[in-house]
């Protein structure tokens, strides 16, 4: 593994750039605001609003994709406050036990905000199976719910003639991934590979799924694609997740002070919904190398709020160490034992980048913090 000489983030992340000075796509592409006319691309965004505002009579002219996280508090001021849109929310819930942070934020983003809100809870014996399967086989036990979180909201625009539909940061450019190119326009992002496409009749066949369960799984047709104008506010607005925190905490939005302290994270305010979808993203750690920690201590080194041996430090404590109550929450919805589960994550590490110590423990063969 080798990692940014700015950052913490190595090159193992799916789709990442490292430049000829060690430093990579992330980095630059943060380093690259320095040079962007932001005043010009607001004017964009506001022509985008001036087009849109209501197109749609009295009913919705635009959409936002929410969970009811910080960044959706900030996106549904913006286009309901700041730019007098009559915007429709649509979100995808995972099933999951929710903390009560993400109970509350999610009433409170429609109460603050006066916005109707219209949720996707998927069919969870679908859902079950198909998390066993695609955690045992790929190590992505969440891959129906992100697909749906993708999906859904284009589905629903175009369903309720709101073409204008709203994301809130070009999460490949910003933090690097596969088809990490600028632009306001998010049609590309089923490119993902959190939400890549499976193919249908593997999961119906091995994952024991009909073909109507995977309704909403799949995208709009390009007919349908090419009618919807989806864009992401990081391109016409620097993204600052930190402030976007901030804001939101000033109209209700609570973090998990006082709830839960999450042993691999660095902060507490980021994916706070439920418990067990946090086994998903973790699974980077033992596939990849890095995890949420990784990931935020990268973005605090960009935004200037530590430095890069900090960085290191806060990586070296919180990344592998998988919180228990996450593992407690997915078993219990999967129908796995804690022993099951532990076996399947030890199936999924990456020999080339770990090995057991003298305890069993898979260690890092070339962590960031002994560069």
């Amino acid at each position: 593994m080798k990692y940014c000489k700015k950052c913490v983030m190595p090159d193992t992340r799916p789709g990442i750039v490292f430049d000829e000075e060690g430093v990579c796509s992330a980095c630059r592409s943060y380093e690259r605001r320095k040079t962007i006319d932001w005043d010009e691309r607001w004017k964009e965004f506001e022509a985008l609003c001036d087009k849109y505002r209501g197109s749609n009579g009295d009913g919705p002219d635009c959409a936002i994709a929410v969970s009811g996280g910080k960044d959706s508090h900030y996106q549904v001021h913006l286009l309901k406050d700041v730019m007098h849109m009559n915007p429709i929310l649509f979100s995808v819930e995972d099933n999951f036990p929710m903390t009560k942070a993400g109970v509350h934020n999610l009433k409170n983003i429609s109460e603050e905000f006066g916005c109707t809100i219209i949720s996707i809870k998927p069919n969870i014996k679908a859902q079950k199976k198909l998390m066993r399967y695609m955690f045992e086989k790929y190590g992505k036990p969440t891959w129906y719910i992100d697909r749906l979180i993708y999906t859904y909201p284009l589905l629903m625009a175009s369903k309720y003639n709101t073409p204008f539909l709203i994301y809130g940061e070009n999460v490949s450019y910003e933090y690097g991934g596969q088809d990490a190119k600028e632009s306001y326009s998010a049609k590309e992002q089923l490119k993902n590979g959190v939400a890549s496409d499976i193919d249908e009749q593997e999961l119906i066949k091995e994952a024991g799924v009909t073909v109507q369960d995977l309704f909403f799984t799949r995208a709009p047709r390009p007919e349908e694609l090419d009618n919807l104008d989806p864009v992401y506010i990081s391109y016409f607005q620097e993204w600052n997740s930190f402030r976007n925190y901030e804001y939101a905490k000033k109209h209700g939005f609570h973090d998990l002070t006082h709830e839960w302290d999450r042993t691999h994270h660095v902060e507490n305010f980021d994916q706070i919904d439920s418990r067990a979808y946090l086994v998903h993203s973790w699974l980077k750690y033992p596939k990849f190398g890095h995890a949420s920690a990784t990931d935020y201590a990268a973005r605090m080194v960009r935004y200037g709020m530590i430095n890069r041996d900090e960085a290191k430090t806060l990586v070296k404590e919180h990344d592998h160490a998988l919180d228990p109550e996450c593992v407690r929450d997915f078993c219990d919805f999967c129908g796995y034992s804690e022993t099951e589960f532990w076996n399947i994550i030890d199936s999924l590490y990456n020999r080339d980048l770990f090995e057991k110590n003298c305890f069993g423990k898979w260690e890092l063969k070339n962590p960031v913090w002994a560069e």
